[in-house]
């Protein structure tokens, strides 16, 4: 007589941490492991942009594998079709929203302009790193912990936890501040609203990049504590912290928070009235 009894490894499958755990170990393990190697195996000079391209891949692939093997599923939300129309809404987004917070710091005359540097190719060189830290962030904190808390304790906690990891997973960054903390939650809670209007992680990728890349390479400014670079515009924020955010760098002044709260409530809401309505349908 054949016993229908749970296997040991579907008894452990079935629980949401273990799943969580899981997936952040599949999609973040070949970043880490990609490094390691190609330091050993390639001299520095020739370790330029290759291995952060190879990492975003081998990430992508850790992810698919994660979600059809262990939540058995196909990972419809990295589906090829449509991927350049939201990767690029996701890039405009992320830009638009650097640029409204630089265009109020410098109305306020925090942020000064100092001219415009000479635009080469080595400007393009940060996007592979960008890339990578889009994809794997994106895929972790909204694919895998959002998308499984959803599915266990629905969006609102799926909303609040995600962005709240998120926002934690900073903390160790140089100069961390409460205002920091906030707008990095606030910003996971609109990452998790473009999630749940679109049900795809293009938009939320092109978003992540674009912002890193023009507060970094656009504004010369500095991103989640990490040293700033020499990008188009030459500008400095200067004077009282709670506008510049301080050795974190924009991403904790008190302007990113408001704009991200309002950029936030505005996604929000609209993915909760096309989740109502597919519900209604």
């Amino acid at each position: 007589m054949t016993s229908n009894k749970p296997t040991v490894a579907s008894r452990v499958m079935a629980y949401p941490l273990v799943r969580i755990v899981l997936g952040l170990v599949l999609t973040f393990a070949p970043v880490p492991l990609t490094m390691i190697i190609a330091s050993k195996l390639v001299d520095k000079p020739h370790r330029i942009a290759w291995p952060q391209l190879l990492a975003a891949v081998l990430v992508w692939f850790g992810y698919r594998y994660y979600v059809r093997r262990i939540e058995k599923r196909q990972p419809a939300e990295l589906a090829t079709p449509g991927m350049a129309r939201e990767l690029g809404a996701g890039l405009l987004l992320g830009a638009a929203l650097v640029a409204m917070t630089f265009a109020v710091l410098a109305a306020l005359g925090v942020y000064r302009f100092d001219g415009v540097n000479a635009v080469g190719v080595m400007m393009l060189l940060p996007l592979a790193e960008l890339l990578l830290v889009g994809m794997a962030e994106e895929m972790m904190f909204r694919g895998v912990i959002f998308g499984v808390t959803e599915r266990s304790l629905g969006s609102k906690a799926a909303i609040v936890i995600s962005a709240a990891v998120f926002s934690l997973g900073h903390l160790p960054n140089e100069g961390v501040s409460l205002l920091a903390m906030g707008a990095l939650a606030a910003y996971g809670v609109l990452q998790a609203a473009l999630y749940m209007k679109t049900r795809r992680l293009w938009v939320c990728i092109g978003s992540h990049v674009a912002w890193n890349y023009c507060v970094s390479e656009v504004f010369s400014s500095t991103v989640s504590g990490h040293a700033a670079t020499d990008g188009l515009l030459r500008g400095e924020l200067v004077g009282n912290a709670m506008l510049t955010g301080g050795a974190f760098g924009v991403e904790g002044s008190l302007i990113t928070l408001l704009l991200m709260t309002a950029a936030a409530a505005f996604w929000l809401h609209r993915a909760l009235q096309s989740q109502q309505a597919r519900i209604s349908d």
